[in-house]
């Protein structure tokens, strides 16, 4: 059988997950019945509708097998990009027809270009008002000639789509994908493989309870079958393992075949001590492939065990070996992660940007894991620190606010568009956005788009004003009362509501002021028998604000914490005793 191997690749939200699902309904491997976004099964996924981790599926159109990969449109995901790219021969670009290309864009499309993949540009959401196809088109290509394109690729066929419709076409509208899969199999080539001794190089892991280890990649020579013996070529040495089973991918499902198709994305079992990187090759032909080339990271953090006075309550696992058990866990697939242990039960995590780490910190807190996050720092490179790319869209009349936030984080803009709306580029430094989208999301109310990439490394910019305010800090331990929030809230915006229970250097809230302030939430009214005019009147409070874990990281200072639970996110200054925090402050 033939074989077509392609990656889908755009910018978040720009439709990726929901032309693969119409791909499958076209060839009947999906009901309607099994919803939408149906690749993207993670409840995080879910929760915030991007894809985080690469999937892997397969139709057959015309009597040709095309493995789909669909990869993450976020550069903080760039490592599962580069996976999917290892395993195919081309690419399908999916732009939005009204955005046109974004940061997003310029991260995956230039991962595709340098690894020599044939492009297909797909125009979607043409049905939107604003869509600008044709000008969308131009500025695609202009795109890819600056990314240094080869003539072969900028020689790309193009088509219109509405991805949720289920339609595409190249001239006139069709009612189906029928002129994509046309498309796929004329202008991506079939898989590049040797006869000889099999080789494969693992992009990806799985594990089984019955079959253990599962390795999944492209065959690159030969083949492979069940009950045979292969050598796992890792970077410090070689292992033997026999293989259990042999999978391929049909629709949705894994199916077990007798031996592997040269050329195609199959999963072989049994493979223990198989990681990511390494290659399964033939027992008598033992012949190592490039091992993947991952970005450095640009973000780092320190994680500990928790030691707050409530640790262990709400987390089922809260030791310092339990967090090393995951974390090492975590290396084996999530490879543009770094983990190094610095002290007893201090690990210091270094990711792709704050969402990579946030989203690991976030599937932990999930899985019962109980600890304590620092402020995150950016890393810096032979004396020079990272930069990004940063896209923003916003109405006219909010553009000058956000216009005066940048410049205040040292951001230079570097291309503007004027029209309904004002979009602006922006070169800035990747610290200055620790905390920037809830200070965007309220100086645009609500009506603002930003995204960014990694753009490069530069010299540093000095200091960035991040943060005007102080925190709030509980100086008694108790349980918060109304009476204490209403007479503090005019200099406080709190986190907390009555009822809520607090510790000794939690911090409740933030200060209006850049100072920190030391509060006493557990105060009660005094009852007594004589009544004054005026002190029964109504309390009325402000509602509290409830931080996500990533602007709960994005307020952190230096001296503070952040307590992660199963159930809750506290902030807390790493000394709790306040009158011990004075005195370190006046030295």
């Amino acid at each position: 059988m033939e074989i077509r191997n392609i990656a889908i690749i755009a910018h978040v939200d720009h439709g990726k997950t929901t032309l693969v699902d119409a791909m499958l309904r076209q060839v009947k491997a999906l009901s309607k019945e099994e919803g939408e976004r149906i690749l993207d099964s993670g409840d995080l996924e879910k929760e915030r509708g991007i894809t985080i981790l690469a999937k892997n599926t397969a139709v057959v159109w015309g009597g040709v097998k095309v493995n789909i990969v669909d990869t993450p449109g976020h550069a903080d995901f760039g490592g599962e990009v580069e996976r999917a790219l290892s395993l195919v021969d081309g690419v399908l670009l999916l732009v939005d027809a009204a955005e046109g290309p974004m940061p997003q864009t310029r991260f995956v499309l230039r991962k595709a270009l340098g690894a020599g993949l044939k492009p297909i540009v797909v125009l979607n959401k043409v049905d939107k008002k604003e869509a600008r196809p044709d000008e969308v088109l131009s500025l695609t290509f202009d795109l890819m000639v600056e990314l240094g394109a080869s003539d072969d690729q900028l020689d790309f066929p193009y088509l219109y789509a509405i991805g949720r419709e289920g339609r595409a076409w190249r001239e006139a509208p069709k009612e189906d994908l029928s002129e994509l899969f046309q498309t796929i199999l004329e202008h991506i080539p079939s898989p590049r493989w040797e006869e000889g001794p099999f080789q494969l190089l693992v992009a990806n892991l799985d594990h089984s309870p019955y079959l253990g280890r599962i390795a999944i990649g492209k065959v690159a020579r030969g083949r492979v079958r069940k009950g045979e013996s292969v050598a796992i070529l890792k970077e410090d040495g070689v292992l033997s393992a026999r293989v259990v089973a042999v999978y391929t991918h049909q629709g949705l499902e894994r199916v077990e075949v007798e031996e592997s198709l040269p050329g195609d994305i199959v999963a072989v079992a049994g493979v223990e001590g198989a990681e990511i990187g390494d290659t399964l090759a033939a027992q008598e032909a033992p012949e190592a492939l490039p091992r993947l080339q991952v970005d450095e990271p640009t973000v780092a953090l320190t994680l500990t065990a928790n030691t707050s006075p409530f640790a262990g309550r709400e987390g089922r696992y809260v030791t310092g070996q339990k967090l090393k058990e995951r974390l090492l866990k975590e290396l084996r697939t999530n490879v543009a992660l770094q983990v190094e242990e610095v002290g007893p039960e201090v690990f210091e995590l270094k990711g792709r940007g704050e969402l990579h780490l946030a989203i690991l910190l976030e599937t932990m807190r999930r899985e019962g894991y109980e600890f304590s996050v620092g402020q995150p720092w950016v890393l810096t490179k032979d004396g020079l620190e990272p930069y990004e790319l940063l896209v923003v869209e916003v109405p006219q009349d909010r553009f000058g606010s956000v216009m005066e936030a940048l410049g205040a984080r040292r951001a230079e803009m570097v291309h503007m568009e004027v029209g309904e709306r004002v979009r602006a580029e922006f070169v800035i430094p990747a610290r200055a956005l620790f905390g920037f989208r809830s200070l965007f999301l309220s100086l645009t109310g609500g009506e603002g788009l930003m995204s960014h990439t990694f753009h490069g490394y530069g010299p540093e910019a000095g200091p960035i004003p991040t943060r005007t305010t102080g925190s709030a800090v509980a100086m008694e331990a108790g349980v918060a009362t109304a009476y204490s929030l209403n007479r503090l809230q005019e200099r406080v915006q709190f986190f907390i509501e009555p009822g809520t229970e607090v510790y000794v250097g939690m911090i409740v809230g933030e200060h209006v002021r850049e100072n920190d302030l030391d509060v006493n939430v557990t105060i009660a009214k005094k009852l007594t028998n004589v009544r004054a005019a005026g002190s029964d009147e109504n309390i009325r409070l402000i509602p509290p604000r409830r931080l996500s874990l990533e602007e709960a990281l994005a307020f952190l200072a230096e001296d503070e914490l952040l307590e992660v639970t199963p159930k809750s996110l506290r902030l807390r200054k790493k000394v709790l005793d306040p009158s011990t925090r004075k005195r370190l402050v006046g030295r």
